[in-house]
């Protein structure tokens, strides 16, 4: 399955039309495109940044979809405020659900890079032990990795049930986080955390 992230630095005064604009145009024009299976929106309020995700069953459905989505982002863009937009796709290497997310859900996500070549390890160690670890957080939901296999980046999203379970796991995580980089000689690119203000995604458990 794959994925393509949409990062927008919206005004921060135009966040809630633009909300609004993904939820109730961008999301049902998305959900009729063959071979999607949802869309999911993290945002920041006090930077602006938000990033719209759209999961796809196949290269060829995500493929399929890169021209009938550009007018969608384009118009996306202006809702919020922001003169353009920066577009990542990515392979959804590994999906797992604690628990499903709620209206309050808050995520964290690191991004890293790895040699390309220690990408069935880092696969090996996110079911193994990343996952078990994860499961004993107060307040985890879910936890997928996204990846690019020909470059090494990675995208690593952790979601718990509101702000406080957030920001109680912050300093476990990092140790955790820090343990899985030095383990797999990954670098670190950027942690950033986010409000879960949609949560579509019908990506299956993939572990």
């Amino acid at each position: 399955m794959y994925a393509r992230a949409t990062t927008i630095t919206a005004d921060p005064t135009r966040l809630d039309d633009g909300i609004a604009d993904v939820q109730d145009s961008v999301l049902p024009a998305v959900d009729d495109m063959d071979g999607c299976i949802g869309l999911s929106m993290l945002c920041d309020p006090d930077s602006g940044r938000v990033i719209v995700t759209t999961a796809w069953a196949s290269e060829e459905a995500i493929a399929g979809s890169r021209e009938r989505v550009r007018a969608l982002r384009e118009r996306t863009a202006r809702q919020f405020g922001a003169a353009d937009a920066e577009v990542r796709e990515w392979e959804i290497a590994a999906m797992h659900r604690m628990q499903a997310a709620g209206d309050d859900a808050c995520a964290r996500v690191t991004w890293s890079c790895v040699d390309p070549a220690a990408m069935d390890r880092v696969l090996d160690v996110f079911r193994t032990d990343l996952i078990p670890r994860m499961d004993e957080m107060p307040g985890f939901c879910s936890l997928s990795l996204m990846l690019d296999r020909q470059t090494g980046d990675n995208s690593l999203t952790a979601v718990y049930t509101d702000r406080r379970a957030l920001e109680a796991s912050r300093q476990r995580a990092t140790y955790i986080r820090d343990e899985f980089r030095r383990r797999l000689h990954m670098s670190a690119t950027e942690v950033a955390e986010f409000d879960l203000v949609l949560h579509h995604l019908r990506v299956p458990e993939l572990v």
